[in-house]
């Protein structure tokens, strides 16, 4: 019989800009001590570790976690792309729900360079100049990275099939940044009006600089237990999963051709169907939500694939506020990856810690006002999307 698993610390580094962090192993200690302060025990609780990061030496999971202690527990280094943090933090949950371990540590880091859309776009918080330079690959030709390439193609096909005005990707990001500024983790606190993010450089149709997210550093962590362990450890109602899911491509992610497929669109939406069957829960529950947000098209995507409003709902959604407080449903409360960054192997704990806290009701500024049931999306083109649902009664 599955047991139930429990969220009982959790922990994360102020994220920053490439050139301005500690180094990788440093933030994976401030995030993974802030965690088991949270939880209240000592490292030599934990029974095992599941580390993720995308760019570093097959054993940075070792390096980072014997900052915490060397008690000689089995250590997982995991890469799953952008979906790596909360990919750990599966593998996390299943050596609990499975009974192979008491208490697990799911840690995630990353250590960016800079560059990830060009020199141009890398500080965002400076203005540029009226002409964009252009961008060359090893080729010669000229092009957007390709990954603004693919989910901006996917926001281009969107808009051809639904009407959708460009301003629309654009409140997201307006959005993002109001959330930001209340989170004293997020790289980005600075409120920008819609008419300076439409006013940006375009990176790729309709994605201008300030619709995507930047490069940045940062680590986050949480420790996951069972029910015998919270109780052993005086640890009264804690945030539980309810269900979790992890997808990867389908046949249809690449036929027939669709750009809104090939970025994960399908692996969305079967990933949260299996969450929503797994716990009991339909997306008009949830009060929170953290998703995937690389770009302001996989957000608005996403807000369909996860059922938040139907297809081709989505700008009436936006428009109508339906995506922040006093709306719907509050996604992205952190700031999301737009604003708060995206260190590809700590954006799914930094999500995870996010929705904790708000569970908690301890997100301050932030709190969403009753929370009790919290949705994480955290997307990986490669490719996997991980689902989790978090309550608290």
């Amino acid at each position: 019989m599955k047991r139930r698993v429990n969220v009982i610390g959790v922990g994360m580094t102020k994220f920053a800009k490439p050139g301005s962090s500690p180094e990788y192993f440093e933030m994976a200690k401030e995030a993974g001590q802030k965690a088991l302060a949270d939880a209240g025990i000592p490292y030599e609780a934990v029974e095992q570790a599941y580390t993720g990061y995308v760019y570093g030496d097959s054993t940075c999971g070792q390096r980072s976690v014997y900052e915490l202690g060397l008690t000689g527990i089995p250590v997982f280094n995991v890469n799953n792309n952008c979906s790596t943090g909360s990919t750990a933090l599966y593998l996390a949950r299943q050596a609990i729900e499975g009974g192979l371990a008491e208490c697990v540590l799911a840690l995630g880091f990353e250590k960016m360079a800079k560059g990830a859309l060009g020199a141009k776009y890398d500080d965002r918080e400076q203005p540029m100049g009226k002409h964009a330079q252009v961008m060359v690959d090893l080729q010669g030709f000229t092009q957007a990275p390709p990954a603004a390439q693919m989910f901006g193609g996917a926001g281009r096909e969107y808009r051809f099939l639904h009407g959708t005005k460009k301003e629309t990707f654009g409140k997201i990001s307006e959005k993002a940044r109001v959330h930001a500024s209340n989170n004293p983790y997020a790289l980005f606190g600075q409120r920008l009006s819609l008419d300076e993010i439409m006013a940006s450089e375009e990176v790729f149709d309709p994605l201008t600089r300030f619709q995507c997210c930047p490069p940045t550093c940062g680590a986050g962590a949480a420790i996951l237990c069972s029910d015998e362990f919270a109780k052993k450890h005086n640890i009264s109602n804690p945030v539980y999963i309810a269900g979790q899911s992890m997808t990867t491509d389908y046949g249809s992610s690449f036929a027939p051709q669709s750009m809104i497929k090939m970025v994960g669109y399908d692996m969305t939406v079967q990933a949260a169907k299996q969450v929503y069957e797994q716990s009991g829960i339909g997306p008009d529950d949830v009060d929170v939500v953290e998703l995937h947000d690389c770009f302001t098209a996989s957000e608005l995507l996403t807000y369909e694939g996860l059922g938040l409003c139907p297809e081709g709902g989505a700008e009436k959604f936006i428009w109508d506020a339906d995506n922040t407080y006093g709306g719907k449903v509050v996604t992205n409360p952190s700031g999301g990856l737009l604003s708060k960054g995206h260190p590809l192997g700590a954006t799914g704990l930094a999500q995870c810690t996010e929705l904790v806290w708000q569970l908690r009701g301890t997100a301050d500024k932030r709190q969403v006002a009753g929370a009790r049931v919290a949705l994480q999306h955290n997307l990986g083109l490669g490719g996997a999307c991980v689902v989790t649902m978090y309550r608290r009664d």
